[in-house]
């Protein structure tokens, strides 16, 4: 039988001691996840120059429309393992294993595809800037080129981490990034290939985790196993995966496609206010992250009690990780705040380009706790099945909220300014929480009086 230090048993015992543990492995997995596409953009800044730092910090917006679909495919399959695991269907699990790994690679091919023939026009609808669009094409066909490995990773990792597994996910990315770290240096410092150096320090350590992740699945020794043999695509399981999935990954999509519109926003100011605005984004993706995990956690928690039918664990898996969320938004973000000029003076020595930085993360570092409660709120209701909820209510507070918000005020010539943008994350947020609170609350009362019955 498989260790029993790489499960945890969500449905018995302590809450929040079980809780930390499963997901403290979580944020220091995503912490160090950004670090490493931290080190792309920080090595480009100081190596290659202002436009290579804002050609590849300002991918992510379109990387994260593309992959959104497929990695909410990912959260769907990380929520149909742990309904198995809660309530003890061995063959389903297994059914759900091996569909997924499948799905994973498919997910690959349409995603590299895709991202090759597109990439350059839809940089030209983000409006992006004649010094930098070359050289995000670059970054990102080579990036979409190696996307497989990236999905087959993300799959896998959501498969262990549906039985509690969070701490070799933790180890694979510390060891593929310091590959990339180190490749990074070589490809830019010393053979000078600028922003394809990074791209393909990426590719190659992605495709490192995705090795040693399908390896880790192929040596479980229980109900858990993967065997190559039985890779096949089982409807009814797919169907599941589907009804969790595709609206958590629209959601994604569209929450990115927002994004790429406040991004097209930001690159109407020119180079600086780009370069800026990226350096900002990437500083506070530690302090999300770090809120994420809890939230994953909560996830997780949610579907394995909701699959066990312990509808009264899942309220208090819901309170302790808000609770939780709420205690590491406000440390982090204000402690950011405190060190910001100094912080974002690693990805630059431009001054202006600081003060750009300095001006985003005053308004996001302090409601980034808004954040990451509403994305808890919305995974809360995702583990009991229902997906489709908040999607519409997450793409109507965060993305549609704050489009209008946008397209009001910049047709008033005294609220064109950056900090117009950055305002309408706070108001969108509080929005969102108030409207997923009130559903989780009658979905709650609902399940309890249905005996919890899934209707996806």
């Amino acid at each position: 039988m498989q260790s029993k230090n790489n499960q945890i048993d969500m449905t018995e015992g302590p809450i929040l001691s079980k809780l930390l543990k499963f997901s403290i492995p979580l944020v220091f997995s995503s912490i160090l996840q950004l670090l490493f596409n931290a080190a792309d953009v920080v090595v480009v800044g100081r190596f290659a120059g202002d436009n290579s730092l804002a050609a590849v910090g300002s991918t992510g917006p379109l990387i994260n429309l593309l992959i959104g679909l497929f990695l909410g495919l990912s959260t769907g399959t990380n929520v149909v393992a742990a309904h198995y695991i809660g309530s003890g269907k061995k063959d389903e699990l297994s059914n759900t294993i091996h569909t997924s790994m499948l799905l994973s690679v498919f997910s690959g091919i349409f995603l590299t595809v895709v991202g090759v023939i597109f990439t350059k026009p839809i940089l030209r609808l983000m409006k992006s800037p004649d010094e930098v669009i070359d050289l995000s094409a670059i970054y990102l066909r080579i990036y979409f080129g190696g996307i497989t490995a990236s999905m087959v990773y993300n799959f896998g990792s959501a498969l262990l981490r549906a039985r509690g597994d969070t701490k070799r996910p933790l180890f694979i990315l510390l060891f593929s990034g310091i590959i990339n770290v180190i490749l990074n240096l070589i490809f830019v410092i010393i053979f000078h290939m600028n922003v394809a150096g990074v791209a393909l320090a990426t590719i190659i350590s992605q495709t490192v985790s995705a090795v040693i992740v399908v390896i880790i699945l192929l040596k479980e020794k229980d109900d858990f196993l993967f065997d190559l043999k039985k890779l096949k695509i089982h409807p009814h399981i797919l169907g599941k995966i589907i009804r969790i999935g595709v609206p958590a990954g629209f959601q994604g999509m569209m929450f990115s496609f927002s994004n790429m519109v406040i991004q097209s926003s930001i690159n109407s100011f020119g180079p600086i206010c780009v370069a800026g605005n990226s350096a900002g984004q990437n500083l506070e993706g530690f302090v999300y992250l770090s809120m994420n995990g809890f939230s994953q956690g909560n996830l997780t928690f949610c579907s394995q009690n909701f699959g066990a039918k312990k509808m009264d664990r899942v309220k208090k898996v819901t309170i302790i990780s808000q609770l939780l969320i709420l205690v590491v938004g406000f440390a982090l973000g204000f402690t950011a705040l405190a060190f910001v000029r100094p912080l974002l003076s690693i990805y630059t020595t431009n001054p202006k380009i600081i003060e750009v930085g300095v001006q985003r993360l005053t308004i996001i570092f302090s409601t980034y706790t808004l954040c990451g409660i509403q994305d808890c709120m919305a995974n809360s209701i995702r583990g009991c099945g229902k997906s489709l909820k908040p999607a519409i209510v997450t793409i109507f507070g965060i993305c549609i909220l704050r489009l209008v918000w946008i397209s009001i005020m910049f047709n008033i010539p005294e609220y064109h300014v950056p900090l117009t943008v950055y305002l309408s994350y706070p108001i969108s947020w509080i929005i969102t929480w108030i409207i997923l609170t009130v559903i989780f609350i009658r979905l709650y009362k609902n399940l309890n009086k249905n005996n919890n019955q899934i209707t996806a």
